[in-house]
């Protein structure tokens, strides 16, 4: 199974010793290396009856590399730990594979080793290395007072798709889509880096959820306006639909991993981000003036999780 999985992939000039030996050996030539993992649970993460493979794949990869891309920095290698039940279908763990080597390789990354073993729940962990080229990393605690706030990506789309597959339904696609396979703007990660954001982090449990740790690493608050926060026009038709608010999915649903920032001020914003809110005194989150004490996102081990 490794050797097929391996057959298929490609290596980028950084992999100076791809799979097949203990351990893999990656060029870092700015001296550090980025670092993080994800774990994705069938069940939790995912449902191999409302996903691919190939899409499950897709998804495990890209939700670690945005937060390489949170940090300012490229991914450049991927770990890939694969647990999974003996009756697993050879061919899903193939298209999870190929899945993981299509986005990887997007973005000029290579799977440079991982493992295989038996567990009772499909579960797959991805370790993505990444690199600074030079550049100090965006942390979540640069936030400054009278920094403007601004997100790029996707906002509620998965959340939107989760809710449709929840009752049922299959369309529309673009919202189901966005459930099974995210669009974070990875490219963008470095495009606020060189823009000189403060601070930044990938919004992958909500947007309010994850601007309240950067409020809480800068010390800082963070005021956001909802009448500029980005609702697309086909999250309002299905939220009318449903009988829900878009603006619920758009400020605390998870799982798209756009990236929110801050930015010094409003000329250094890179054009394709949208500024949403400031950077106050003080502690918390404000929404619309309001300090929000609603739910602010997803938690795993709180009451919705």
């Amino acid at each position: 199974m490794i050797d097929a999985l391996v057959a298929r992939t490609g290596q980028p000039t950084t992999t100076l010793l791809g799979p097949g030996d203990d351990c893999a050996i990656v060029a870092a030539a700015d001296g550090r290396v980025v670092a993080t993992v994800d774990v994705l649970v069938d069940g939790v993460h995912f449902r191999t009856d409302w996903a691919s493979g190939e899409q499950i794949g897709r998804r495990a990869a890209l939700a670690s590399m945005a937060d390489v891309a949170a940090m300012g920095a490229t991914p450049t290698a991927l770990l890939v730990g694969l647990c999974a039940p003996a009756e697993t279908p050879t061919d899903l763990v193939m298209d999870i594979g190929r899945g993981l080597d299509a986005e990887a390789s997007k973005v000029g990354a290579g799977i440079v080793g991982g493992d295989i073993t038996r567990s009772t729940v499909l579960t797959i962990s991805v370790t993505v290395l990444g690199d600074l080229a030079g550049r100090e990393p965006v942390r979540r605690s640069g936030a400054r007072v009278g920094d403007v706030v601004a997100v790029v990506g996707r906002l509620g789309w998965a959340a939107a798709g989760l809710a449709v597959l929840s009752r049922g339904f299959r369309s529309p696609a673009a919202l189901v889509g966005s459930y099974r396979v995210p669009e974070p703007p990875i490219e963008q990660g470095v495009v606020a880096a060189l823009a000189g954001a403060t601070s930044m982090i990938d919004v992958s449990d909500g947007l309010i959820a994850d601007l309240g740790h950067l409020a809480d690493e800068s010390g800082v608050a963070i005021e956001v306006a909802t009448r500029v926060v980005p609702v697309h026009a086909r999250l309002t038709e299905v939220a009318s639909a449903l009988g829900r608010d878009p603006m619920e999915w758009a400020m605390t649903g998870g799982d798209d991993h756009a990236l929110a920032a801050t930015f010094p001020d409003k000329a250094s914003v890179p054009a394709d981000w949208t500024p949403i809110g400031m950077v106050r005194e003080g502690s918390g989150i404000v929404v619309d003036g309001q300090p929000w004490t609603g739910t602010g996102g997803w938690d795993h081990f709180g009451s919705g999780g």
